[in-house]
């Protein structure tokens, strides 16, 4: 490696190898170490005492798991297919965000796998919805979303942690180089898989990534979708629409380009890398953001129209999301993922830092309401009208929400704590170019 190649990268390198944390990052990992441990104790909770500790009941069997579990799904699948996009296309934003993308939906899936295996009531029996040759012959029901939910996940954990990994090895063994001790030579080295950076090596590399990119954008469309028809095979009048597949990938697609932002705005200004994540990288992030929120627009604007032209059932449990108990849900839901982010419209405003972070929280709060008032608000119409619907969550379910968020921030700070958040063969691969151009 030349030393002008060296100089280009070793300030990323730096951070994982030799940068001292300040206070606020110790001050993030403590407050996100004990939404974990709250995590641990509502998990103990729901294995000891069961689902009843939750507000579910009949008719709403579903709650905050699944509220959660398609929150996460949908940062998982925006954020992968977004750098998997990149990756195909070969756009100079990867050097930026690919890499803290790929991370971002590698943890939410980590984070989406805890709501569905803990709903079983019995979580560790949860190997039983795969259809593996048991003497006592209990096969899986397939018509049970719960196997859906199985082959979801350990798809999504596959795939996105393949793109991440393979990604992230050339730059391993650029810090197993560059490590002073022998112990982290060893542990970067092990994840680097012997890699010398021959051309036979970076021949390989590349067949590999683009080959699991290509993988990422059939399988993150089917997988979203697969969520979507958990709801849309049922016959609750609401949920069984043919627009629920599309309402949820592009609703997905716009919550994880806006996590993305958030994190980038966030990493370019806690670890100064403005040199890698650009003026110019974060107004192209805000310009996809504004784009993917006026899909999201539109969508909420043909759910409208599509009520009006549905049948009297249809309609009125679709128009009870909008001035029924929980019309507050759908409205704010607009409000944060749809009007807020039209701040993007400016150029200052793409290129801020609080603009980035205030819009990036909004469209994720945004899908989470919009989750909520799917699953909850649209149970409360059906075929079988009935007395007394309700639904709160409990202590028990807030505690499963918080910690899931803290699992994902830990895991995030010790990603940045420990690996390059930016590629910096990526970067060694882009100054190149430009010398020879």
């Amino acid at each position: 490696m030349s030393s002008n190649a060296q100089s280009s990268t070793s300030r990323v390198a730096d951070v994982a190898l030799f940068r001292r944390f300040g206070l606020v990052w110790w001050i993030a990992l403590a407050i996100s170490g004990a939404l974990v441990l709250l995590l641990v104790y509502a998990l103990v909770s729901v294995a000891l005492l069961g689902v009843g500790i939750w507000g579910v009941n009949i008719p709403f069997v579903w709650g905050f798991d699944l509220i959660n579990y398609a929150w996460w799904i949908g940062i998982a699948n925006g954020a992968s297919l977004f750098a998997a996009i990149l990756v195909l296309r070969r756009h100079d934003l990867r050097t930026a965000v690919n890499r803290f993308a790929e991370g971002v939906a590698f943890f939410a899936v980590l984070c989406a796998g805890i709501f569905p295996i803990f709903h079983l009531g019995r979580p560790w029996l949860f190997y039983w919805t795969f259809p593996y040759p048991a003497t006592f012959e209990v096969w899986p029901q397939f018509r049970s979303t719960l196997t859906w939910d199985f082959w979801a996940i350990s798809t999504h954990v596959i795939v996105t942690s393949l793109l991440w990994y393979v990604g992230l090895i050339p730059d391993l063994a650029t810090l197993r180089d560059r490590a002073r001790h022998k112990t982290v030579q060893k542990i970067y080295g092990i994840f680097a898989l012997g890699w010398r950076g021959s051309v036979r090596h970076w021949a390989y590399h590349q067949r590999a990534y683009r080959l699991v990119a290509i993988l990422v954008l059939p399988l993150i469309l089917i997988m979203q979708s697969t969520v979507a028809f958990e709801f849309a095979v049922t016959l609750v009048p609401d949920w069984h629409e043919t627009r629920q597949p599309l309402h949820f990938v592009a609703t997905g697609l716009s919550q994880g380009l806006s996590i993305v932002l958030l994190v980038a705005v966030l990493l370019r200004w806690g670890l100064q890398l403005g040199r890698y994540i650009d003026e110019v990288d974060i107004d192209l992030l805000g310009k996809f953001v504004l784009t993917s929120a006026l899909v999201s627009g539109y969508l909420y604007l043909d759910e409208i129209i599509s009520a009006l032209l549905a049948d009297s059932l249809a309609q009125e449990a679709t128009f009870n999301r909008m001035i029924g108990d929980y019309a507050g849900l759908y409205w704010t839901a607009i409000a944060y993922g749809v009007l807020f982010p039209q701040l993007l419209w400016f150029k200052a405003a793409r290129q801020s830092t609080v603009a980035g972070v205030f819009v990036g929280f909004s469209i994720g709060i945004a899908i989470w309401f919009d989750r909520f008032s799917i699953i909850v608000a649209g149970l409360e119409t059906d075929h079988l009208p009935s007395i007394g619907r309700s639904y709160s969550p409990t202590l028990p379910e807030v505690a499963l929400f918080l910690g899931s968020l803290g699992l994902f921030v830990a895991l995030l700070l010790l990603f940045v704590r420990f690996l390059p958040v930016v590629s910096m063969f990526e970067i060694r691969h882009d100054e190149h170019l430009e010398k020879s151009a």
